[in-house]
């Protein structure tokens, strides 16, 4: 996180040197040579450094930093301009003329990217537009919750790209960015040369959470033209949101129109084999002993988010280290106590019909009662089905929230539901827009 967002040269300055000193539950201290650097980082960057802290790790810390009694070690410096490294993609800062290289996150490639029903036509279409730019779905939009692996896509993507074709120019951004770069060329009367910049001097588009943009008038409008100026030249777009196009409320209906003119795929939450594969995957990747049960033991209680469930790993691997214990299920229980426990209450029958009641516009009392109208029974079915599904309550159980049914009648309808979503779309959307609430 934090590479991506400062230079190269700052970068190796002020980071690269840092040495993790002591970590306790919520708190972090870490080394530094001097007390200008120390200074320096604190009054330029420790933002930055504890809401990298944050994500890695899925809590919040506070960090301090102190002056090293013995010199820290030197590192490895990062490839000069001279020897670039053999991936990058240029990000444009936001209060600058010049277009800076940086790299691509290394683990961020298509073989470090684990698939499993919840991603798969995701990742099928990413890497069709990475061995096709333009030529298979353009654009191409993913959406889905925090933390799932659609910036993971993108680096992917890029990678590939570029170890076909090294002079491909391709500019990532997010699109929060991209609105204040609008904001400041409108200050700095330079919109010339932002336009200049993304519709003639790239090839590929990556921005990330396209969401932000809703609301939004001037940008949205300057997207668009960027948009159809890339389009027609056949640069290829791709985009990432937390909602498909047609639920970004106060989204512009020609910038919704032209999101659907390619391919919009989703990421759900991973299954429990997928969550289990995860781990495995950065143990190996980051060289963490990870017994089986404790990735058995992380994998069921962190269902909803990726980055919580790495975060959650390289927290256990670090307080392992400096405690010089191996990870265990109870050495787990003990680090991540408190952390989880929000995210992993069970959701209740009536928190679930009262989701349902507001998405489908009818009544509660409606909705649990006898009345067998379509306009009804359609929405309860749904209800049953999201309830069974996310409340685990048994079919009887369910019978006698809505309205003394037989448990015959609620395995038929969750049934039902579940063999046309397959082949309903507005279904479909409607279940995976509730499952998105849910989560939430």
């Amino acid at each position: 996180m934090i590479r991506s967002q400062v230079t190269r040269e700052n970068y190796n300055t002020y980071f690269r040197p840092l040495r993790l000193s002591e970590m306790s539950e919520n708190h972090v201290v870490l080394e530094v040579n001097d007390g200008f650097f120390r200074d320096w980082i604190k009054d330029h960057y420790y933002d930055l450094l504890t809401r990298a802290l944050t994500q890695a790790s899925g809590q919040s810390f506070t960090v301090e930093l102190k002056v090293s009694d013995s010199p820290v070690a030197e590192t490895t410096p990062m490839p000069t301009d001279d020897a670039k490294p053999t991936a990058d993609i240029v990000r444009i800062n936001a209060y600058s003329e010049a277009l800076d290289e940086f790299p691509i996150n290394p683990h961020y490639t298509f073989d470090n990217f684990v698939i499993g029903p919840a991603n798969q036509m995701a990742h099928a279409a990413s890497r069709s537009v990475a061995e096709s730019p333009s030529q298979a779905f353009n654009p191409l939009f993913i959406y889905g919750g925090t933390g799932l692996g659609k910036t993971h896509l993108l680096h992917a993507v890029a990678h590939r790209i570029k170890q076909s074709n090294r002079d491909t120019r391709i500019l990532y951004i997010s699109a929060e960015e991209f609105m204040n770069q609008v904001i400041q060329s409108i200050k700095s009367r330079t919109m010339a040369a932002l336009r200049e910049r993304y519709r003639r001097t790239c090839d590929v588009l990556l921005m990330d959470d396209i969401h932000v943009l809703a609301g939004k008038e001037a940008t949205q409008e300057e997207f668009f033209h960027t948009f159809n100026a890339l389009h027609a030249a056949q640069k290829q777009i791709i985009l990432t949101s937390d909602q498909p196009p047609q639920e970004i409320s106060r989204l512009e209906k020609r910038l919704r129109s032209r999101f659907q003119w390619g391919l919009i795929t989703d990421i759900q939450p991973p299954q429990f084999e997928t969550r289990v594969a995860i781990l495995q995957e950065k143990a190996n990747r980051d060289g963490i002993e990870l017994p089986a049960d404790v990735s058995l033991y992380l994998a069921r209680i962190i269902q909803a988010n990726v980055r919580e469930l790495e975060g959650a790993l390289t927290r256990l691997s670090a307080f392992a280290s400096f405690r010089r214990t191996k990870l265990s299920v109870d050495f787990a229980k003990q680090v991540l106590k408190g952390l989880f426990d929000k995210k992993t209450k069970v959701l209740s029958i009536e928190q679930v019909i009262q989701l349902v009641a507001d998405h489908f516009q009818v009544s509660v009392t409606d909705l649990v009662g006898k009345r067998r109208f379509r306009a009804i029974a359609h929405p309860r079915s749904v209800a049953m089905y999201l309830c069974r599904k996310h409340v685990q309550a048994s079919f009887p159980q369910l019978g006698r929230e809505f309205g003394g049914k037989d448990h015959s009648t609620v395995l038929a309808a969750c049934r039902k539901v579940e063999n046309a979503i397959v082949s309903n779309d507005k279904l479909r959307s409607d279940i995976q827009s509730l499952e998105r609430r849910l989560g939430s």
